[in-house]
């Protein structure tokens, strides 16, 4: 069974609604409908939440739902995502030293400096939303 057929047949079993287990823990009930909708997934700590409102153990939550158990092991695996992280910060540094070393030979050309600009600017801010992303 997936687990937002579980989430919301523990709810049900538990004679709760959706807006009760949301203030339970502090989401809002369309949180709590995205989940039992599969439209999203909760993170682990709102599994363990769940499951201490539910009164199910975490075995029963997500034992049998591959995607839930890929979605958990993505958002948590923090080795992959530093590396990911500083694989963009050293593309970043090189491409805006490949630009700056472009600029100095061409410089008489305006619109080729506008350009490089526009690039440096666009994979810093890339870079920023990466870091942003993962705070």
């Amino acid at each position: 069974m997936e687990i937002g057929q579980k989430l919301k047949n523990a709810r049900i079993n538990s004679g709760l609604t959706q807006e009760s287990v949301a203030e339970k823990i502090n989401v809002s009930r369309q949180t709590i409908s995205n989940w039992e909708t599969e439209k999203n997934f909760p993170d682990i700590i709102s599994v363990i939440k769940l499951s201490d409102v539910y009164s199910i153990s975490l075995d029963d939550l997500l034992k049998g739902d591959q995607k839930m158990i890929d979605h958990l092991e993505e958002s948590t695996n923090v080795v992959n995502s530093n590396k990911k992280l500083f694989i963009a910060v050293i593309v970043n540094i090189m491409l805006i030293v490949l630009l700056i070393t472009l600029s100095i030979f061409i410089s008489n050309n305006q619109f080729f400096l506008v350009g490089v600009f526009c690039l440096m600017i666009i994979s810093t801010s890339a870079l920023m939303y990466q870091i942003i992303q993962k705070i």
